[in-house]
């Protein structure tokens, strides 16, 4: 398949044939070296034979082949539940030198283009297109993909685990599974009994994944990389069910890496994180990628002893000093989730604690709910994913409303951290817990992260990165993204896309329930929500209007790939519509018209209704992956009443789903927010600076009255507005800048309003307001990009300057898609 892509276009091909082999577990043994920025290590991988071949195979089908053969034909994924005899479920949801792999003796041996090869390999597998055409015969090597990027990977073995002693407990039993009797290699056939112990039987299930992983090889096999693959083989192996099922790689990253970024912190110290990048986790480790290859995994990492190393990871980890100045941080997880929500963060964080208050007051808050709220007791039902340790079983779990938490970040920001987000996780937590019932994940950790990250928050298993930007100017723009990230952990994490290419059912729920968790977080009344809630939607339904004006088509549309989505190939490879499209990481459109979906659709059967419909799908669909009709049809057959009113899945894929541009129903309603009494308070205001600007353009010497207007104190939210629309006057006069400034000291508000305020300086020339600029694109990252724009399309020779110096200072460090972005903008 990889001699078939186009290099030049923005699709990001999922590589991995995971309809043939199919990881269950991840065993990571890691070095991370900040002096020669390396990450280098071992990982095993623990695999079961692919369901699809299993089927394919015993109704007497060909099923070995490439994941992409000449004509690139796809067929329909399984159904969209993912059922219990199936595989596990669960769901996802942003500069090194080289060296060799230190006590292993072996020797880096990579060409030119970074291809890697045992001695063995010698017999032949030269590049990918070889290799398929090998394997298109249908009567050669079974051949394993994995996704895998910009590694250098120096050797891979199969792992004799029947050397482990005490493994032969899972051979012995007379109670052996009818896919373990078809497996004729005893190693594989331990590896299945293993992957499938109950979910009571965790902890001796880790046990001996960390004894595997540490058993000695039998044998090396050929590998190949190519640009987005690990490609393995074992001589003479034709299928998935004879392949090895346990494999070690040695490996390490390269200096191009895209999965994590090399930076330092807001305190000047080295630090190594994963942003989020558009090619997930492939430069971190070799995985598969695709959603359906959900798995669990462990991790050990050592790095030097000054460092604290953060990971998606069910236990807080304390870290053991192996020697002095070495230590080693052990993390794990045993739901299985995506290989591309594996997170981890590592630097001299600190720890924040407030003064006077205990670990124990800050976690293990209960709630008793009210026999009323039937929905929570559906826990009653057999959950619909694999066996785990779900806690949505556990009785405890369900009444707890503030997991564990711990918020880390760089010293100099500590007391930032103390005076609003510290205060906020609890509540936050808490408004979330009495919205949707239990919390996926055990615990939580909060970082914030460099002023390099490229977003405002990214929440991942276990643990949430945040933006410096979010620390500023009060709690509200802190509690939103906060709330934001947290709902996250349900809709993105517990319940996932199966198409990833529908952001919408991640980014469009966290987007609604950020509104209503911290409604609740602030213990609002029903008028002061409404209030709130509709300002918030006519901001947003501006942002979707100028996205839309100002982005392509085919960017804006929430189902790109329509009635093919959640299609792969023969053996599970696909791609990602657009992935590597580097604007699109900025773009809001599947935040936007996702949230104004859900809206629409609280509105019309009423938010009490919705709210206990989200509950319901949240019981019925965690551990799982979706796709949009999943929900769509479950809603709706709660509310018969509705479908025969004309409310139906087709008609929302219709309006909805599947077009670009506003769709219909919003245009519709885009008019009435602006009745509401908060907006109406901004119309006032607005007014009054138009009128003041006017008068002071007319006669710049009559300074007393601009004294003499009384303007009103006005909500975060509300600044935006006003903002906004004093945007669209043609000009303002210095003096009114000025005014503006000081009456609503915008320099110390929130990021959303600072910007805004960056905004108008630019568009201005206003000089004294410069300072302001330069400030915000050094420390606001996250949402700065276009005012780099904004800078270089007035064609002032002052600003062009700017927008230069402050690239110059920002670009080392600077996320690579947000830099390719700038850079077209500037040059």
């Amino acid at each position: 398949m990889e001699s078939q892509l186009d290099p030049m276009k923005d699709d990001l091909p999922l590589m991995a044939n995971t309809n043939y082999m199919l990881v269950r577990h991840y065993v990571l043994d890691l070095d991370v070296d900040f002096k020669s920025k390396v990450i280098q290590g071992i990982i095993v991988l623990f695999f079961e034979t692919g369901s699809h071949y299993l089927k394919t195979s015993s109704s007497g089908k060909e099923c070995c082949q490439s994941q992409f053969d000449e004509t690139c034909k796809v067929k329909p994924c399984e159904p969209c539940y993912m059922p219990m005899t199936t595989v596990s479920a669960c769901s996802p949801k942003l500069e090194y030198n080289d060296f060799a792999v230190c006590g292993k003796g072996e020797e880096d041996t990579s060409d030119k283009n970074g291809n890697h090869s045992n001695e063995a390999q010698a017999s032949g597998i030269s590049s990918s297109k070889d290799i398929c055409d090998i394997q298109n015969h249908g009567n050669k090597d079974f051949l394993l993909v994995l996704d895998c990027c910009d590694l250098s990977v120096l050797k891979v073995e199969e792992v004799d685990v029947a050397a482990v002693s005490g493994i032969e407990k899972f051979t012995r039993s007379a109670q052996l599974t009818d896919v373990s009797k078809k497996l004729e290699n005893l190693s594989n056939q331990i590896v299945h009994e293993l992957v499938t112990l109950p979910a009571d039987r965790w902890k001796e299930q880790l046990y001996y994944f960390t004894r595997c992983s540490q058993a000695p090889g039998c044998g090396e096999l050929l590998f190949t990389t190519g640009t987005w693959s690990l490609e393995i083989r074992k001589s003479g192996v034709q299928t998935p069910t004879d392949f090895p099922h346990a494999i070690r790689i040695w490996y390490k990253t390269k200096p191009e890496g895209r999965s994590v970024t090399w930076t330092t912190d807001q305190s000047g110290r080295p630090c190594v994180y994963t942003m989020g990048s558009p090619i997930n986790n492939r430069a971190l480790f070799p995985c598969q990628e695709p959603p359906i290859a959900l798995s669990t995994w462990q991790a050990s990492v050592r790095t030097a002893a000054d460092f604290v190393v953060l990971m998606s990871g069910e236990n807080s980890a304390e870290p053991v000093q192996l020697q002095e100045g070495i230590m080693s941080w052990y993390y794990y997880v045993t739901m299985p989730m995506p290989a591309s929500t594996f997170t981890i963060a590592v630097g001299c964080w600190q720890e924040v604690k407030q003064q006077g208050f205990t670990a124990a007051m800050q976690t293990n808050t209960k709630f008793s709910l009210p026999s009323s709220q039937a929905d929570f007791r559906w826990h009653e039902e057999i959950c619909g994913h694999v066996e785990y340790p779900c806690r949505f079983q556990d009785p405890a779990a369900r009444l707890e409303a503030v997991i564990p938490y711990r918020v880390f970040t760089p010293h100099c920001l500590m007391e930032c951290c103390e005076e609003y987000l510290l205060q906020l996780i609890p509540q936050c937590l808490s408004a979330a817990y009495t919205t949707l019932g239990t919390h996926p994940f055990s615990r939580l950790d909060v970082l914030i992260v460099p002023s390099n990250f490229s977003s405002l928050g990214m929440a991942s298993p276990h643990i949430i990165f945040l933006s410096q930007s979010v620390l500023s100017g009060g709690s509200q723009l802190c509690g939103t993204r906060l709330c934001h990230e947290i709902a996250h952990a349900w809709f993105g994490l517990a319940i996932g896309a199966r198409d990833w290419t529908e952001e919408w059912l991640s980014e469009g729920f966290a987007t609604f329930l950020e509104d209503v968790f911290w409604a609740r977080a602030q213990q609002l009344s029903h008028d002061e929500v409404k209030g709130l809630q509709e300002l918030k939607a006519l901001l947003r339904w501006r942002r979707l209007r100028d996205e839309v004006q100002n982005s392509e088509e085919e960017l804006q549309v929430l189902r790109p790939k329509k009635e093919s989505t959640g299609e792969t190939s023969e053996s599970g490879a696909s791609i990602v519509k657009h992935g590597l499209k580097a604007e699109k990481v900025f773009m809001q459109v599947h935040y936007l018209k996702g949230y104004f979906l859900l809206r629409s659709l609280a509105r019309t059967i009423g938010e009490a209704s919705y709210l206990s419909s989200l509950r319901k799908f949240v019981h019925k669909f965690h551990g799982q992956l979706v796709l949009s009709q999943d929900f769509l049809c479950m809603l709706l057959e709660d509310i018969p009443e509705e479908k025969e009113s004309g409310l139906t899945a087709e008609s929302i894929f219709q309006n909805w789903l599947d077009t670009s541009g506003i769709p219909k129903p919003l245009l519709e309603e885009g008019e009435t927010w602006k009745e509401s009494r908060l907006v109406q308070q901004v119309s006032g205001e607005v007014t009054k600076w138009i009128r003041t600007n006017q008068m002071m353009r007319k006669s710049g010497k009559k300074r007393r009255r601009l004294d003499e207007v009384v303007f009103q104190k006005l909500l975060p939210d509300q600044l935006v507005l006003l903002l906004e629309s004093l945007l669209e006057v043609k000009t303002l006069c210095p003096r009114i800048l000025q005014c503006l400034e000081k009456t609503y000291h915008l320099r110390e508000q929130d990021a959303e309003v600072r910007h805004r305020w960056c905004e108008l300086i630019v568009k201005h020339k206003y000089v004294p307001g410069y300072e302001d600029v330069e400030k915000f694109l050094r420390e606001d990252q996250a949402m700065g990009v276009y005012l780099y724009g904004e800078l270089m399309v007035n064609e002032d020779v002052k600003q062009q300057e700017l927008a230069h110096k402050c690239f110059a200072a920002a670009r080392e460090h600077m996320d690579a898609s947000s830099a390719k972005v700038v850079a077209e903008m500037l040059f």
